[in-house]
Formats: structure tokens, C-alpha cells, sequence
């Protein structure tokens, strides 16, 4: 059988459910972030006001979380820092 992909996720303009299919994760989710304005950008579109999303701005945005993250981005790994010495206190 043939490796058939999906169109909808090939879009460059994705609604909620196939902009939550594609990132894997629940469209609930998607919908709190948009509420909270933490999650990917997104615009109404159309006469009905559908959400949509970009997929190269889903994509970019992806890419700002995982280089956030410090298991994906060394430098941001506290293992990789010097260790800070203790001042020592003197005896008064």
C-alpha cells in the first residue's frame, strides 16, 4: 500500500483541528493556549470568523519551544555550567 498523506496537514493555512493533528496534541489544548495567548499566532479567517493557523508560523513557533527548552538546547543546560563556589564565612 502506498504512503498516502494527508492534504489538509499539507495546507499552508491550517483550522484548529488539523493545526492540533499536526502538532500532536489535543485541540482542547490548542484552544486554552490561544485563550491564555501562550501558544502558536493564529487569525480568524473568513465571513465565520474560523480560527486558522499558519503552518510555517506553527513551525517557527515549534522551533522557538524546543530551542526554550534546555534538554534541546545545551546552552541552556544548568549541567553545563561552572559550578558557583560558596563564600566562606570567617569566624568573628
Amino acid at each position: 500500500m502506498r504512503n498516502q498523506s494527508n492534504p489538509a496537514v499539507e495546507a499552508a493555512f491550517l483550522n484548529v483541528q488539523d493545526a492540533a493533528k499536526y502538532m500532536g496534541i489535543s485541540v482542547n489544548t490548542l484552544y486554552v493556549w490561544r485563550h491564555r495567548r501562550q501558544g502558536p499566532p493564529s487569525f480568524r479567517m473568513g465571513p465565520g470568523g474560523r480560527v486558522m493557523y499558519r503552518r510555517d508560523l506553527l513551525d517557527a513557533w515549534l522551533s522557538e519551544q524546543q530551542q526554550a527548552d534546555s534538554r534541546s538546547n545545551p546552552a541552556l543546560n544548568p549541567l553545563n555550567k561552572v559550578p558557583q563556589q560558596r563564600e566562606r564565612r570567617r569566624a568573628a
